[in-house]
């Protein structure tokens, strides 16, 4: 079985720290270096309930996209959940890795997985790395095989991201033509400057806030580039088969056997919507 040294450097030649934003926290949080790793799961957020799954199942690594300590802490006391996941993850034995930002830049990250699935074509970095290849940055803009209405294509991307109570918004001319699509897995309202630069028809991303949705709408004359919301939970997991794929094939050319698996929690903060007409 592999050190968690090694499997650290398999993840680091898939997911280079040097590619994480300045403000980011990544890396590895709890856990020796020289314990072995037989079982890692992959989840969105370190929450306690993806901790007790990995626990439960014997996981001796956890590897999320979003950190467990992202701001300065002065205690992780037990009496805060973050001090109670600490204290759970030291005391089960269960390392901690987080790949944030650099999971969302590289090649084969969060963005390209979701321009993957909605068959993008001639896809390149929204903004480009600042220490990685031409090929890697943060959202992507590509092209759809063929021009399509906003509904439909509203309703492909519906169909491929999980099931959350919030489900997807659409600001636009449901009959309005797109093929340059625009993404950013996350949260990606502070990117629009890009996304027209881009010349996008229209953009993807989650956690789209009033204000520059807002201001994104009355500063395109065409409409252009429409927007479409959806759960940043949602755009973000569909990572997690690909990086748990891509982490074995790494491994399994090193010649070691490693369980990888995905977490069966949603950790959606959200459990139901109510919408015009409902009740």
């Amino acid at each position: 079985m592999p050190t968690l040294a090694k499997v650290l450097l398999a993840v680091e030649e898939l997911w280079p720290e040097s590619l994480a934003e300045g403000w980011d926290a990544v890396g590895l949080v709890t856990g020796h270096p020289a314990q072995e790793v037989t079982k890692v799961l992959f989840a969105v957020d370190p929450v306690l309930e993806v901790i007790e799954e990995a626990v439960t199942w014997g996981a001796d690594l956890l590897i999320t996209h979003h950190p467990l300590l992202l701001r300065g802490v002065h205690s992780v006391a037990a009496n805060t959940p973050k001090g109670r996941a600490v204290h759970r993850l030291i005391e089960s034995g269960t390392a901690l890795l987080t790949v944030h930002t650099n999971g969302d830049s590289a090649v084969g990250g969060v963005s390209d997985v979701l321009a993957d699935a909605l068959g993008l074509e001639n896809v390149e970095p929204l903004t480009k790395a600042e220490n990685g290849l031409p090929e890697e940055g943060i959202g992507r803009v590509g092209e759809l095989p063929e021009v399509t209405s906003l509904a439909d294509f509203a309703g492909t991307l519906f169909g491929i991201l999980p099931t959350v109570a919030g489900g997807v918004r659409v600001s636009g001319d449901r009959d309005g033509l797109v093929r340059r699509v625009a993404l950013c897995g996350g949260a990606g309202d502070s990117l629009f400057e890009s996304v027209r630069a881009a010349g996008a028809d229209v953009y993807v991303t989650g956690d789209l806030r009033h204000h520059p949705a807002s201001e994104a709408r009355e500063s395109s004359p065409d409409g252009r580039p429409y927007l479409i919301d959806v759960s940043h939970f949602a755009s973000e997991w569909l990572w997690l088969p690909a990086a748990a794929q891509a982490l074995d094939n790494v491994l399994h050319d090193q010649g070691h056997n490693v369980d990888i698996r995905v977490s069966t929690v949603n950790t959606d903060p959200w459990d139901f919507i109510l919408t015009p007409g409902e009740g």
